[in-house]
């Protein structure tokens, strides 16, 4: 078979070149439930069939969300683009109020949804949705229409002319998914990919990642962001069995279970299991502790363009007797970890990366397919602090004003229904605009310094990058979440939300009462000892830029408390708003929003 060119040629790909008896495999009540190629392929013609029997027409538009990864999405994804009709995967924390705005937007006729609670949320907004007609489950749930009935319609029903006659009528070009972006404002835009957008784009990164067809690949993150999907298309192509992870409460457990050579992973996560690392080698005692923090500090000096013989030496050794736990505790088998949706912590992946752990960090957004950057331990392809070559048939450059511009077949085809709104970020011979400030290093690998968007002025006209102080930040262990304000303000300011769960231990060793996070929050010692951190990480900054005062919020941030995106970015006019009490404790009025 030749080479894909549309989304739903990948399946039928991997059938014709490597099929594989677990092709998706998910875990249900402790077991895993395996479906080969073959019945990938299958269910999605039924899902096809049961489309058209059901007056589905092609360019339709049909809605997918799920709060887990499932091989059901895989085949509803496939189903739906067979029958010619647009795929519109939503996030499960997006709002009723987005709900409602997105399915009258695209006119979305079906919905399918992964459970209960899913299925209430679209029915009290589907009055609302005068095009939405049908909602089906994929939990079991009495009384409720499930998506086996679709199934079930479609093998009762088969339509092989017609679904071939519509596949064959998709033209790579065409309007493949609509992808909401969550956006930090506003109403969510509706980014149109076309076939070629996506499948390009996994062509242009197979050589960027060490996929091995004798290893598996786990899947967590979800499958309506495009980074995952992305890569679920790039495992099909490649052959690589794919395993989705229970939650991301089992993630750690999965991992080991299931050994995959490679994994996805956001910087939070990344974050979290170091913080984890960190805890347990704290807890150890005598030469055990002193050899887990001498390992450690040597891999905060790796650097990939080469080190001494002595510390090549020691780093062996390190490898050896620490960080091959570190591998373990990952399944044994990891060749890349795939890092995306935010920038990642150098000092973070001078860790890994010493200690064997081979962390790619790319970048791209929904609008680029998405990868427009990655990292690659092939061909002298990683740098710390960037975020590696541009991929194949990919073009970057450089704006006056700093901002990063790209070309190339994965730049989306526009913004649905807003042709003004695509003006602003396309220019008519194809570049992008990110929105992000970057450079070249070296000629060759692409940096991210920040959101052009994020940058703000002082009072006193010195320009602030948020994103790069606050991940510094972060790498102190009291620190979950920061946010630096001050835009037109004397001096830069910053909202901190703790480590709870570290807080909790470290009050516990002070002899400190930990009543409640509110109450924490609100004494003196805790306050100094993290105004220590924020001081300390001051001196990287110029005078203009440091953090001169700060509140800590009694809130952990998430998605569902509004402070976060679904890919766990900071949503800044929200918080502001939150906090806008401790804003005015600092700057002595509200903010201006």
């Amino acid at each position: 078979m030749n080479k894909p060119t549309r989304l739903f040629d990948f399946p039928h790909y991997q059938l014709a070149n490597s099929p594989l008896p677990d092709a998706i495999a998910t875990k249900v009540n402790g077991e895993w439930i395996k479906v080969s190629t073959q019945e990938y392929v299958d269910n999605a013609g039924h899902i096809a069939s049961a489309l058209i029997e059901k007056g589905i027409q092609p360019k339709d538009k049909i809605a997918i969300i799920s709060s887990n990864n499932r091989w059901e999405w895989n085949v509803m994804d496939i189903g739906i683009l067979q029958a010619g009709a647009i795929d519109v995967p939503m996030y499960p924390t997006a709002s009723e109020d987005d709900y409602a705005y997105i399915f009258n937007e695209a006119e979305v006729k079906m919905c399918f949804v992964s459970n209960l609670e899913l299925y209430e949320k679209v029915k009290r907004v589907q009055a609302e949705c005068p095009n939405l007609k049908e909602i089906y489950i994929f939990d079991n749930e009495s009384g409720i229409p499930n998506w086996a009935e679709i199934l079930e319609l479609g093998k009762a029903n088969p339509h092989p002319e017609e679904m071939q006659k519509r596949m064959d009528a998709v033209e790579k070009d065409d309007l493949a998914t609509l992808i909401y972006t969550s956006g930090t404002t506003g109403r969510p835009k509706g980014v149109m990919l076309s076939h070629w957008n996506i499948v390009s784009n996994v062509l242009d990164c197979q050589d960027r990642l060490p996929l091995d067809t004798n290893g598996r690949a786990i899947s967590f993150l979800p499958l309506c962001h495009i980074f995952e999907r992305m890569l679920i298309y790039l495992y099909a192509y490649s052959g690589v069995p794919l395993y989705y992870a229970e939650s991301l409460d089992t993630i750690g457990d999965n991992i080991r279970e299931v050994k995959p050579v490679i994994f996805t992973a956001v910087p939070r996560l990344l974050e979290k299991v170091f913080d984890k690392i960190m805890l347990t080698g704290s807890e150890l005692t005598g030469i055990k502790r002193a050899l887990f923090f001498w390992a450690v500090s040597l891999g905060e000096k790796y650097d990939v363009k080469g080190t001494s013989a002595f510390y090549n030496f020691q780093l062996s050794i390190a490898r050896k007797l620490i960080f091959s736990k570190w591998q373990q505790a990952l399944g044994g088998n990891v060749k890349a970890i795939a890092s995306g949706s935010a920038a990642l912590n150098p000092r973070l992946a001078r860790i890994f990366l010493a200690a064997g752990i081979n962390i790619q960090e790319g970048y791209g957004l929904t609008e680029t397919s998405p990868v427009i950057a990655v990292n690659c331990p092939l061909n002298d392809g990683t740098r710390i602090g960037t975020v590696g070559r541009p991929i194949n048939n990919v073009e970057v450059k450089i704006a006056e004003d700093g901002e990063i511009l790209a070309k190339g077949p994965n730049i989306m085809m526009g913004y649905y229904k807003q042709p003004e709104k695509t003006r602003e970020v396309l220019t008519e011979d194809g570049w992008f605009h990110t929105g992000d400030i970057g450079e070249i290093v070296e000629g060759q690998y692409l940096k991210i310094t920040d959101r052009k968007k994020e940058m703000f002025k002082t009072s006193g006209g010195k320009y602030v990058a948020p994103q790069i102080m606050e991940n510094s930040f972060k790498e102190s262990r009291f620190i979950e979440q920061i946010m630096v304000i001050g835009e037109g303000e004397k001096h830069p300011a910053a909202f901190v939300q703790p480590d709870f769960a570290f807080l909790k231990d470290w009050c516990e060793r002070k002899n400190i009462p930990f009543t409640s996070n509110e109450e924490i929050v609100k004494d003196q010692r805790v306050i100094d000892r993290i105004k220590v951190e924020i001081d300390h990480t001051n001196e990287r900054y110029g005078n203009w830029e440091r953090v001169k005062k700060f509140e800590l919020t009694p809130n952990i941030w998430s998605t569902e408390g509004g402070e976060l995106t679904p890919k766990l970015s900071l949503r800044r006019k929200p918080i502001k708003q939150k906090y806008k009490d401790l804003y005015k404790n600092i700057y002595g009025h509200e903010p201006f929003i």
